[in-house]
């Protein structure tokens, strides 16, 4: 009796162990189907009542170290040549490669507002200093699109913009615009919206400033008495040297006001952006139609270079100075060079203050 008892009691114990190997077994299984839902994009994830798949992609999706040792799972649907046209969209949010844009990241657009000119005059600083607004996104390249790339088309120049949101600029500067006679033409049929920004500054300094510039690149250049004039003894000054021309800015501007009415174009100081940052840049914002967010605060005046520079701000560590290039010694120039060359200038200048309205004293 003893032995059938034991004999009873024996078996159970296998059926037992696997029972409990069953039931863990399942509760794995349990377990491992819970995560494949939630983390796998198949018909069960399109939940109507959230209205967006529940995969979770991505390296901040939750689950994803739980995922790293499973091959990622495929969704049931379409062909893979439409799967790939829908999965098109939000790729494209995390690459910020799409032609559209996205809510978040915005798009790529045609800019409303442009800085034509001049060079040498403080472009690069306007622009530098506009771009610390957050209503003002500015390409910090010069495309040279309605000069030297037109041919190129809208759409290459579109894609070289920053993206924007709705509430923001586009905004791009390149100074050789404002002497390029086909410019103002291509620009009005972009839109003839077109905001444009001109940095003007004393002609003559301006001249000299380009010489200087020139000469740091081309050190065996006649010197800037002999590509002014054709005669100096005459006072003829040799108006096809392109650093004398663009000093003409009332010619220019006659090419300009054949497609935009004056309102449209802002005339900043070169002058009165160094000695009144704020000021100047205030203007600005006021024509781009934006608030006055850059003030006093943004800006400190660096002796070394002798013009302003932009505050250490919180992103980022150090002070926003423009480059070595800016602010250089201009070469020593005969002063009756200088008074003759002002003398030359002297009715394109009263043109320039009558047409604009501002007087820029320059004389």
């Amino acid at each position: 009796m003893a032995y059938r008892v034991l004999g009873r009691a024996g078996p159970p114990q296998p059926r037992r162990a696997r029972k409990l190997l069953f039931a863990f077994t399942l509760s794995l299984s349990c377990t491992y189907l819970c995560y494949s839902f939630l983390c796998c994009c198949d018909d069960l994830g399109r939940s109507r009542l959230l209205g967006a798949p529940r995969c979770l992609r991505g390296p901040s999706a939750g689950g994803q170290k739980l995922l790293q040792k499973s091959r990622p799972c495929d969704p049931p649907g379409p062909p893979p040549s439409a799967t790939a046209a829908a999965a098109a969209v939000p790729a494209s949010r995390l690459s910020g490669a799409n032609h559209s844009g996205s809510p978040r990241l915005g798009t790529k657009r045609l800019p409303q507002a442009l800085i034509v000119g001049v060079k040498k005059g403080g472009t690069r600083a306007v622009l530098e200093f506009i771009r610390v607004h957050p209503d003002v996104r500015a390409l910090g390249t010069e495309p040279h699109f309605f000069d030297r790339n037109y041919g190129r088309g809208l759409d290459w120049y579109r894609s070289l913009m920053p993206r924007t949101l709705e509430s923001q600029i586009t905004l791009e500067k390149t100074p050789s615009y404002f002497v390029t006679q086909e410019a103002p033409r291509r620009i009005f049929n972009m839109s003839r919206d077109t905001k444009l920004i001109v940095v003007v500054r004393n002609p003559v300094t301006r001249a000299i400033s380009d010489y200087t510039q020139t000469l740091s690149k081309k050190p065996d250049i006649p010197t800037f008495e002999g590509l002014s004039f054709r005669n100096r003894s005459l006072g003829l000054v040799d108006v096809s040297w392109n650093a004398i021309r663009i000093g003409m800015y009332a010619l220019h501007l006659e090419s300009w006001l054949q497609y935009f009415p004056l309102a449209q174009i802002h005339f900043v100081s070169g002058e009165r952006l160094i000695t009144d940052p704020a000021g100047e840049m205030g203007r600005v914002q006021d024509f781009l139609g934006i608030k006055r967010f850059i003030t006093d605060k943004h800006f400190y005046f660096n002796k070394t270079k002798g013009f302003p520079c932009l505050k250490k701000t919180q992103s980022s560590l150090l002070p926003r100075c423009l480059g070595k290039s800016k602010g250089r010694t201009h070469v020593q120039i005969d002063p009756e060079v200088i008074d003759q060359l002002r003398e030359f200038y002297r009715p394109y200048n009263i043109k320039f203050y009558e047409t604009v309205g501002q007087d820029f004293r320059w004389e």
